[in-house]
């Protein structure tokens, strides 16, 4: 039986968004003044944020005057966050692994570890394949994704946490290729409690290159946290990585080579 893939129901659940993003946004506008100040973006430039969930990050960037779309497979955060649109900000229902709009984009951002998620290397290569294309020549992909090692040394196995009068229990593990957590969730509106069990690949730097590579990509940086301080392998919780449009498309029987000397996808 295939996997269930788990983020379609907890990505457009409200306790979702209630235990992540239910949060301060003063932390999310300074890392986009941040972003926006060291790409030095142009007025006008064309954004794609990817797996924008209810558009916290493209109406920030919107209001600086670029020309911002939002892509997310849960429906109800697209719902949510067509509220906000007007004639520089859109939004749309869209799975990343599917082409999107070709040779479009200037810049093309993917926030707080939305990535990752795909059971297959495959799936994954699908999505930066959607990225590359969508970028026209020269134009740049931001990927912030958690630091596997860092996140390794400091994993807190449980924790408690209650917001209104919703109850979250979480548990966390990981194993050889991903990191779990299981969130159990207690609140008045539910007959018996929900549970989620969120996975996340444990991708490295090097295995990150290595997909971008494939698809016309060029690392050029890598940051450590949202200040845009330096990347260390274990020190800093964060992997930012800033990659260039190098070219336009890459065969697709060509052979892949990883970073460990694998030629398959060790998660097929």
């Amino acid at each position: 039986m295939a996997e269930k893939e788990w983020y379609k129901d907890w990505f457009n659940s409200p306790f979702y968004h209630k235990l992540y993003f239910d949060r301060d946004e003063e932390e999310a506008g300074k890392f986009i003044n941040n972003l926006v100040s060291h790409l030095q973006i142009k007025p006008g430039s064309r954004i794609l944020d990817i797996a924008c969930g209810k558009g916290r990050h493209a109406k920030i960037l919107a209001d600086k005057g670029f020309i911002v779309t939002g892509i997310d497979i849960s429906p109800d955060s697209i719902e949510h966050a067509k509220q906000y649109e007007h004639e520089n900000l859109q939004f749309f229902v869209h799975d990343m692994r599917l082409p999107f709009w070709g040779n479009y984009f200037d810049y093309i951002f993917n926030f707080f570890t939305s990535f990752g998620y795909f059971k297959t290397r495959r799936e994954h290569d699908a999505a930066i394949r959607t990225i590359s294309r969508g970028l026209k020549p020269n134009g740049h992909f931001v990927i912030d994704y958690l630091n596997v090692h860092y996140a390794e040394d400091h994993l807190q196995p449980s924790d408690a946490k209650q917001l209104d009068q919703t109850d979250y229990h979480i548990q966390r593990w990981h194993d050889e290729s991903r990191f779990y957590k299981k969130i159990i969730i207690n609140d008045p509106s539910l007959r018996e409690p929900l549970e989620f069990t969120e996975k996340v690949n444990k991708f490295s730097f090097g295995d990150l290159t290595d997909m971008m590579s494939f698809q016309g990509l060029q690392v050029s940086e890598i940051f450590g946290d949202y200040e845009l301080g330096p990347y260390h392998v274990r020190k800093t919780p964060r992997m930012i990585i800033i990659s260039e449009k190098t070219r336009v498309e890459t065969a697709d029987k060509e052979k892949r080579l990883y970073s460990d000397g694998r030629r398959t996808d060790s998660l097929t």
